[in-house]
């Protein structure tokens, strides 16, 4: 990757489905407090890491365990491979520590590798969007926030935190013959707790601390099971 804004990039789309705009989704993820911050390191723009810029996070007296982007591309590859998204019953959105709200299509397919997904999100964050290489379907778009506005009326709205008092099975999230759509709030970072100002429910869904993917992965499994996927 040269200086500047890096080439422009296109994606392939999954196959099959639509871009979910005509349908009512049954599970939507917010991913809360991502850490996805592009800045030029020498010559190159890059997506900040822990891993790979700890002096240069130092130097600009930042905490490189704040910078976790990989949280992030674990999540994406987890979600976006799951079920609930090949029935295209799931929207995913990005919400970032510097306050930048993404827009997720399930026809999204990541890189697999982390250095692939770190270009592409570089190229994201400075054009605001992502288009398919066969249409002009943006798969990845930076929108307005807040996230509340994007969220369907009358669903669910749920904070995951293994620190919330309440206990809840993740089979009793979603059970038959209840229509709402389900809001799932999980954090994408490494420590902390999320708080967002429209959540309605604060549950755990473990007595043991999860990773964000773990998270996720367990929700989808039962919310399947609730749905009778």
């Amino acid at each position: 990757m040269s200086g500047g804004v890096p080439p422009s990039k296109r994606l392939k789309t999954d196959v099959g489905g639509d871009d979910g705009s005509g349908s009512q989704k049954k599970l939507i993820v917010v991913l809360e407090k991502c850490s996805l911050e592009s800045a030029k390191v020498g010559k190159e723009y890059v997506i900040l890491s822990s891993d790979k810029h700890a002096n240069f996070l130092k130097s600009h007296k930042k905490d490189p365990a704040d910078y976790r982007p990989d949280i992030l591309h674990q999540c994406l590859l987890m979600l976006l491979d799951s079920p609930l998204n090949r029935a295209n019953l799931l929207q995913i959105y990005i919400h970032t520590t510097n306050n930048v709200l993404i827009e997720v299509s399930p026809q999204t397919r990541i890189p697999r590798t982390f250095d692939r997904f770190c270009g592409l999100m570089v190229q994201l964050l400075h054009k605001l969007s992502i288009r398919a290489a066969e249409s002009s379907v943006k798969l990845l778009k930076v929108i307005r926030n807040p996230v509340s506005v994007h969220l369907p009326v009358g669903c669910r709205k749920i904070v995951t935190s293994f620190q919330a008092a309440s206990f809840v099975k993740c089979s009793e999230i979603a059970k038959p013959g209840d229509d709402r759509p389900v809001v799932i709030v999980v954090g994408g970072f490494a420590r902390g707790k999320v708080s967002v100002d429209y959540m309605e429910e604060e549950i755990r869904i473990s007595n043991f601390p999860l990773s964000a993917a773990l998270h996720l992965c367990k929700g989808d499994k039962w919310i399947r099971r609730g749905l009778g996927r």
